[in-house]
């Protein structure tokens, strides 16, 4: 019964890899390989990804980079996929937990899809998909307080969504001291799709 119920936690309350995870992995791998933050060692010593959901991001990361990547999700039974997939994940809100300056990247694939109060659900994939009514509900807290956990040195990649406002988020990263280059975007019938990467 046990695996049952876990099997039905995993297909109806953790947000199972897509298009946009897929992205982002790629985008990660990409540019740690590419641009090393520490020389001397791995690509990114330790990163974290939030939201980690199934923990596909972090485990391609990690086994494609040589980083330690943690994984962090409000949802308990999305840190408990992840840990099956071998990814370090806690239930975390956010960066809450986690010391300063700690982190050489952080990795956020966020809730971004515009959704009216009155059709929000009360469930864990409405909490992994739902941004607010523009979309930036959790993209902005998280941009507000990520430099707190970073590296001076350390990278943030966040996916966007065309519906969430890529201009918008940039000028939000801007306000907190980042500036931001597209590293990859891809279109679909409805939305385009962009890696962002900040720094400071």
């Amino acid at each position: 019964m046990t695996d049952l119920a876990d099997r039905r936690d995993v297909e109806t309350e953790v947000y199972q890899p897509a298009e946009d995870s897929h992205l982002l992995a790629e985008a990660v791998v990409a540019d740690l390989q590419e641009h090393s933050v520490h020389p001397r060692d791995a690509p990114a010593n330790l990163a974290l990804e939030v939201g980690t959901g199934s923990g596909y991001v972090a485990e391609q990361v990690a086994d494609r980079t040589g980083a330690r990547v943690l994984g962090s999700d409000l949802n308990p039974h999305a840190c408990r996929q992840a840990r099956a997939r071998g990814v370090e994940a806690v239930r975390a809100d956010l960066l809450d937990p986690f010391r300063p300056n700690v982190f050489d990247a952080v990795l956020f694939n966020p809730p971004y899809l515009p959704t009216d109060p009155e059709d929000e659900r009360d469930d864990w994939m409405e909490v992994a998909l739902s941004g607010g009514e523009d979309g930036r509900a959790v993209v902005e807290p998280f941009v507000a307080s990520v430099g707190r956990v970073l590296d001076p040195d350390g990278a943030v990649y966040l996916l966007v969504s065309s519906l969430t406002g890529v201009d918008e988020v940039v000028e939000m990263a801007a306000a907190e001291g980042f500036s931001a280059v597209a590293l990859r975007d891809e279109s679909f019938p409805f939305e385009t799709l962009t890696v962002l990467k900040l720094v400071r």
